[in-house]
């Protein structure tokens, strides 16, 4: 980290993204146990950060899951290129093509305008995305051959198919989950053999334990986390916050912090406050009721916990790594955007 970088909590702006050292160390040590190696291929939308890919490179895990085209050039640029899998259909993969040189590159493809994109942009390899439940990108399993067929004609390779049970990641109940998990993948199996190939992927951070069926599971939000994961029967905790100062206290019975809307991924609801309730998000402003009132003074310092990682690190420019009072690190953001 430059000399120039805040070295302690109170010298960061406000607001900020702090990860906790221990936390995000023992979530990846807990999922490297579970899923070494390839059997993990890190989602970098939960993340965006090269930064983080490195680590994680470095653990074995050198495949990495992309929801955006610039995800992967981001990747490669920071050398990043074993196996990257754009898993999220696309028209704009011509830009990918002309990394082939430089990278193993995947796309994901689900009808025959996005395999004509994939062959006429110049990629040399794609995964069949077969509908396994979540109402959103994929093909009918009975079409997932035929694509595949499609594909080889043209002279790309089918590596195999991806499958995302998104709509099964928060279901609570254990034993109902692997049920449900089972049944989905049935569907992504039987275009298995149909396609052909190598690799079955699917599953997230939700399902990792439960997926069983898949030969990588595309995981990313564990080592952050967020309240919504937390509420699942999970081996990993919340590792980031987002650090905020308090900027007012009312007599009323609120205090204000200056981390609102602009800087929280809403749509899984409000961030969570371990001191009292989050009363009202605005632009810049959270609205707090705490505990306490007398607790309270401006400059203090609070930590929010988010309920949904991806979006929210995706509202920020950088993340910093503490230990305790220590700021240990800077990983810099650099994934965002399209």
């Amino acid at each position: 980290m430059p000399d120039s970088s805040p070295s302690r909590l109170a010298d960061l702006p406000t607001p900020s993204l702090v990860v906790e050292r221990s936390v995000f160390d023992s979530n990846l040590a807990t999922m490297d146990a579970m899923l070494p190696g390839p059997r993990l291929r890190p989602h970098a939308k939960a993340f965006k950060s090269t930064s983080i890919a490195a680590r994680l490179h470095a653990d074995g895990h050198t495949g990495f899951c992309c929801a955006t085209p610039r995800e992967v050039e981001g990747l490669v640029a920071a050398g990043l290129t074993d196996d990257l899998l754009l898993a999220n259909e696309s028209l704009d993969v011509a830009r990918l093509g002309a990394l082939s040189d430089d990278a193993q590159i995947t796309v994901a493809v689900d009808s025959d305008i996005t395999l004509d994109a994939a062959i006429a942009g110049g990629v040399r390899s794609i995964l069949v995305d077969v509908d396994v439940g979540l109402p959103r990108c994929g093909c009918d399993v009975a079409d997932a051959g035929r694509l595949a067929d499609k594909a080889r004609a043209s002279g790309l390779e089918v590596r195999g198919v991806m499958g995302y049970e998104g709509h099964l990641m928060m279901v609570t109940d254990t034993a109902k989950q692997a049920a449900l998990v089972e049944a989905s993948m049935a569907t992504l199996l039987q275009a298995a053999e149909a396609v052909g190939g190598d690799i079955v992927s699917g599953g997230g951070t939700g399902t990792c334990i439960t997926n069983t069926w898949c030969t990588e599971i595309q995981a990313g939000s564990y080592m952050l986390l967020d309240t919504d994961y937390a509420k699942q029967q999970l081996p990993f905790e919340i590792s980031l916050n987002i650090l905020a100062t308090v900027i007012s206290v009312s007599p009323k019975g609120w205090i204000v912090a200056d981390a609102g809307l602009k800087s929280h991924g809403m749509d899984h609801g409000n961030p969570t406050w371990e001191h009292g309730d989050v009363f009202i998000m605005s632009d810049e402003h959270v609205t707090l009721q705490p505990h306490t009132l007398s607790d309270w003074s401006v400059g203090d310092r609070i930590r929010l916990l988010p309920a949904h990682v991806d979006p929210t690190v995706a509202k920020h420019e950088a993340m910093w790594l503490v230990d305790g009072d220590d700021v240990v690190d800077r990983w810099a953001v650099d994934l965002r955007h399209w």
